[in-house]
């Protein structure tokens, strides 16, 4: 009998947590007592409730059906399209709704950011964005918090926009001032030459009619340091990191002329989407090329964490009281709109976790 030929090494040990068979998810959090939070944006699915929270075996709309039904009621209290989910560890959950269904115009006044209080699970406040701030292009991808600066903190959110500019969306927590960083420039844009590969193939727009166009979406994976001084960011098509002081990013006096010069490249860390830090100033993040997680120390020094066949399109990461990694993997990549309108994915859509012996990076302290 012949030996088996060499096969690829696949490694980290990961744990299933939930199972998908309904709408594809990209967002997840845990809170700092252990709940678990999921979002589902209108991309074609039949999404039936945009942020759900995982209660026992189910799914359960978040913080009730009635928010969740965004098109039947107020746009600005209600949930259209939620792309994202962030719990802060000090009791609020944050929902971030594009309010763009299937990556279309967004519904003026319904793109905001959503204070959700985790105690009474109702909504604390709601801030919505002005034109010049949230443009026509705009699609509204993930954000990240720093409650130290300021009198109610900053969040910052990355435009990843496929059709306009890529930024980065500095809000000021206290009044809701809220406007456009690193507007259009290199590192918050695609990069013009990469060309992605997932599962050995080119991964393209490829419309039903025949036709094709490259990939391409801007600033989208989001990350701040331990002590919130530093706000890593990257294109989705990309493979490199970048990082910014949040100090010059509020800054409104340094003109984004001058800003882009203030970016650190961190080298190429391979193509991600969601990322995420922990306490010890490490950096998480997906390699959806290569399906795997990559664990990026805080001088630089990179290593790959997990490689499994199941990491099909690792998206948003979270970190949990209990020292897990979240990571919810969609095999975004498998969708209808990159083969001809035919949809190659297979359910379960999966929320897997690994150990990584560190506690999620604190916002207040």
């Amino acid at each position: 009998m012949k030996p088996m030929l060499p096969m690829e090494k696949y490694f980290g040990k990961l744990e299933l947590v939930y199972e998908f068979y309904g709408a594809m998810p990209t967002g997840v959090s845990v809170s700092e007592t252990g709940r678990i939070f999921i979002c589902f944006p209108k991309w074609g699915d039949d999404v039936k409730f945009t942020v759900a929270e995982i209660v026992g075996d189910t799914l359960e709309p978040y913080p009730s059906l009635k928010t969740n039904l965004g098109s039947q009621g107020n746009s600005t209290m209600s949930f259209i399209s939620v792309q994202s989910v962030v719990a802060d560890g000090r009791g609020t959950l944050w929902v971030l709704d594009t309010a763009a269904p299937n990556f279309s115009v967004p519904i003026i006044g319904g793109a905001k950011l959503v204070a959700v209080d985790l105690k009474t699970n109702t909504l604390r406040k709601v801030y919505t964005f002005t034109e010049d701030v949230v443009l026509p292009t705009t699609y509204l991808n993930d954000v990240r918090f720093d409650f130290r600066v300021g009198k109610a903190g900053y969040a910052y959110i990355t435009d990843s926009s496929s059709k306009g500019p890529g930024a980065i969306i500095v809000v000021n927590l206290e009044n809701g001032d809220a406007f456009r960083r690193l507007n259009g420039v290199n590192s918050t844009s695609p990069d013009p030459y990469f060309l992605p590969k997932v599962e050995g193939e080119i991964l393209m727009n490829r419309n039903k009619d025949g036709s094709t166009s490259p990939f391409r979406l801007a600033s989208d994976g989001i990350a701040i340091s331990p002590d919130g001084k530093v706000l890593f960011y990257c294109p989705l098509s990309s493979r490199h990191l970048y990082s910014i002081s949040t100090e010059a990013l509020r800054d409104r006096t340094i003109p984004d002329t001058d800003l882009r010069y203030q970016v650190e490249y961190w080298g190429e860390k391979g193509a991600s989407d969601g990322m995420i830090t922990g306490a010890k100033g490490n950096l998480y993040a997906g390699d959806y090329e290569n399906n795997s997680i990559r664990k990026i120390l805080p001088n630089g020094i990179m290593e790959t964490i997990a490689h499994d066949p199941r990491i099909l399109w690792p998206d948003t990461f979270s970190i949990g009281p209990d020292q897990y990694l979240y990571v919810i993997v969609n095999q975004l990549h498998r969708q209808a709109r990159f083969h001809y309108g035919k949809d190659l994915r297979q359910k379960p859509y999966s929320l897997l976790r690994m150990k990584i012996d560190e506690f999620p990076a604190s916002t207040f302290s």
